[in-house]
C-alpha cells in the first residue's frame, strides 16, 4: 500500500471514491510530486460544507474546509519550490479541537476550532482525487493516499479511468533512451522532453547539430579562468578530458581547435599544411617536443564533413574518427598527467598572449580556419552552442563573422566492415587509419562510378530493344486488309477462269503453254 499510486496526465482527470465519512474526525496524509505549479490533490463537497487540499502555488500548500461556520483554509509554504518532480509529503488532520497541515514533516500550521458552529462535517458527494468541478486539476503522481486509516486503492481506480496511468514508473523509464549525445530525459506526465543544455546538440532528442560557418580570420574564444566557466569546467587542472567536434574544410593550413593555459600545457587539433592531413598536439609538461600523433593517411580537408573523437585518462590518449574504430595511444612516460590551470579555447585560430608553441603559430594559424565546426563540446561545455544560442551572459567572445549554419557538418554515418570482409582493415593497436575511402585510380576515374554507369548503360539498351520490337509486332498484325477478288472465284477452277467468268468483256485467249507455274 505503501506504494499503491497513480498518475494524473491531463488537468482534467481525477479518481472518485464513495464520500469521505469525516464528520467529527479527518485524518488524511499521501505523497505527491509534480512539475506543476498548482493543482488540487483531493476535495469532497456538501450542501455548503466541503473539504480541499490543493497545491496553491510552488511553495504553498493549503487545506481547507467549512462545517457550517464559513470556510477555514490553513497554508504551510516552503522555503523550496514543491514542483520539483521530487517526493513531498502532505498530512492533514481536523477534529472538534483544531486542525494541522504539515509538510514534509518540517514545516506546520495549527489552528483551533472555532468556538462555535456546529462540529459535524457533513458531506454528500463522491471523494474526488485530482480536478472536480471545474477546480485547476493536478499534473503528476500521488501514493499512499490514507483516509482516516485507510488507504485507498490508486492504481485499481486507474486502471479504468482515462487520464490517469497506475503506478509512477513514467516515461523516461521505457524511453529515454531516444534523448541521445547526453542528452537528459525530462518526466512529464504526459510524456517526456529532452533536455539538451549540457550538450552540443539541438533538437527534441538532442540529435541536431549545432553549428556555424567560419570565414578566414574568424575564432572563438571559450575563458576557463570567467567565473561564469567555473561552474561548468569544475576544475582547472585536469588528468582527463574528452573532446568530440565536426568539422568540413576544404582550405590547409588551419587550427580547428586549441585549449591553452597559463603554463606551457596545451592541446591543438591541426590540419597539415601539405597533404590536409589530421594532426593531434599534446604538451603537458615533462617533454622537449610536443606529443603529436599524425594521421598521415588520408587528407581531411576534401570538404566532406568528420567526426573527431579525442578523450584522454592520465597517459591513454584514444582517438576516434569518423567511423572507424578507436585507437589507442600512450603519452611517454616522462610526460606529465595533469593538464594545468587550464585558461580557454580557441576555434578556427590562436589569439592569445603568452608561452604559446612557435611551431603552432608559424605553421598552421594563417590565414586561418574556413569552413564548418560544428557539435563542439570539451569536458560538458559546449562554446559554439554557447555562443550562437545562449540568451544570458556567457564567458565566450567571437571576432569576425560567425554564421549559423549546418554546413553539412555530419559526420559519415557508414558502419564499419568486419575485419575479414574490410579490404582496408588494419591492426588499430598500430595507430594507423586506412586510406581516403574514394579509392581514386591512376586515370582520375572513379572505378565504383563506372561499374554503376556501365549497369545503367546496359539497363537502358535492353529497353530500347524491347521497345522496338514490340512496336514493329504491333503494327505487323495492325488493322484490316481490303482486296478486289473476283466474284465466283469459288466455283472457278483458277484465277484466270474467275476473272473471265466474272468479266464478260474479257476477250483474251489463255495459251495453255504460256502459263506460268510458280512452286
Amino acid at each position: 500500500s505503501y506504494w499503491n499510486a497513480a498518475a494524473f496526465t491531463t488537468p482534467s482527470s481525477y479518481l472518485h471514491f464513495s464520500t469521505f465519512q469525516g464528520e467529527t474526525s479527518a485524518d488524511i496524509s499521501f505523497y505527491f510530486k509534480t512539475s506543476s505549479p498548482y493543482g488540487v490533490f483531493l476535495e469532497n463537497l456538501g450542501n455548503t460544507d466541503f473539504i480541499r487540499l490543493e497545491l496553491k502555488s510552488p511553495t504553498a500548500v493549503s487545506f481547507s474546509f467549512d462545517v457550517g461556520n464559513g470556510p477555514v483554509e490553513l497554508v504551510v509554504r516552503s522555503p523550496t519550490p514543491l514542483d520539483d518532480d521530487q517526493w513531498h509529503r502532505v498530512s492533514a488532520e481536523r477534529n472538534v479541537k483544531e486542525a494541522v497541515l504539515q509538510l514534509d514533516q518540517k514545516y506546520r500550521e495549527v489552528r483551533p476550532a472555532p468556538p462555535q458552529g456546529h462540529t459535524r462535517l457533513e458531506l454528500y458527494s463522491q471523494l474526488y482525487v485530482g480536478a472536480a468541478g471545474g477546480q485547476r486539476g493536478f499534473l503528476g503522481c500521488i501514493r499512499s493516499l490514507k483516509m482516516n486509516g485507510v488507504t485507498l486503492d490508486l492504481e485499481e481506480r486507474a486502471k479504468v479511468t482515462p487520464g490517469v496511468k497506475p503506478g509512477c514508473s513514467g516515461h523516461c523509464s521505457s524511453f529515454g533512451t531516444y534523448c541521445r549525445n547526453g542528452g537528459k530525459c525530462v518526466e512529464k506526465y504526459n510524456g517526456y522532453s529532452c533536455d539538451c543544455s549540457n550538450t552540443a546538440f539541438d533538437g527534441t532528442f538532442c540529435t541536431k547539430d549545432v553549428g556555424a560557418f567560419f570565414e578566414a580570420g574568424t575564432f572563438l574564444r571559450y575563458n576557463f579562468m570567467s567565473e561564469l566557466a567555473a561552474a561548468s569546467s569544475r576544475e582547472t587542472n585536469l588528468t582527463r578530458e574528452e573532446l568530440s567536434f565536426s568539422f568540413s574544410t576544404s582550405s590547409v593550413p588551419s587550427i580547428l581547435v586549441y585549449i591553452g593555459s597559463r603554463t606551457q600545457d596545451y592541446l591543438a587539433v591541426a590540419v597539415f599544411h601539405r597533404t590536409g592531413t589530421l594532426q593531434i598536439r599534446y604538451d603537458l609538461g615533462g617533454l622537449r617536443e610536443p606529443f603529436t600523433i599524425n594521421l598521415d593517411q588520408r587528407n581531411m580537408a576534401n570538404g566532406q564533413p568528420h567526426n573527431v573523437n579525442i578523450s584522454r585518462v592520465d597517459r591513454t590518449v584514444q582517438l576516434q574518427l569518423d567511423h572507424y574504430p578507436p585507437v589507442n595511444y600512450s603519452l611517454p612516460e616522462a610526460s606529465d598527467t595533469q593538464f594545468n590551470l587550464i585558461k580557454a579555447l580557441f576555434l578556427g585560430k590562436v589569439f592569445e598572449t603568452g608561452q604559446i608553441d612557435p611551431v603552432l603559430i608559424e605553421k598552421y594559424n594563417t590565414p586561418g580556419f574556413v569552413g564548418c565546426l560544428s557539435r563542439v563540446q570539451f569536458n560538458g561545455v559546449a562554446p559554439l552552442k554557447l555562443a550562437l544560442r545562449s540568451r544570458v551572459a556567457a564567458p565566450v567572445s567571437v571576432q569576425g563573422k560567425l554564421v549559423e549554419s549546418n554546413c553539412g557538418a555530419t559526420p559519415l554515418t557508414i558502419s564499419p566492415m568486419s575485419a575479414a570482409t574490410d579490404p582496408w582493415h588494419l591492426d588499430s593497436a598500430r595507430g594507423d587509419f586506412p586510406f581516403n575511402e574514394e579509392r581514386v585510380v591512376p586515370d582520375g576515374v572513379n572505378r565504383n562510378s563506372a561499374i554503376i554507369g556501365g549497369i545503367i548503360a546496359v539497363v537502358i539498351f535492353t529497353i530500347l530493344c524491347t521497345l522496338v520490337f514490340l512496336i514493329r509486332h504491333m503494327f505487323r498484325h495492325k488493322g484490316t486488309y481490303h482486296t478486289n477478288e473476283a466474284k465466283g472465284a469459288e466455283s472457278a477452277d483458277n484465277a484466270d477462269a474467275a476473272i473471265i467468268v466474272n468479266d464478260p468483256n474479257f476477250t483474251e485467249t489463255i495459251d495453255e503453254s504460256k502459263k506460268e507455274w510458280f512452286i
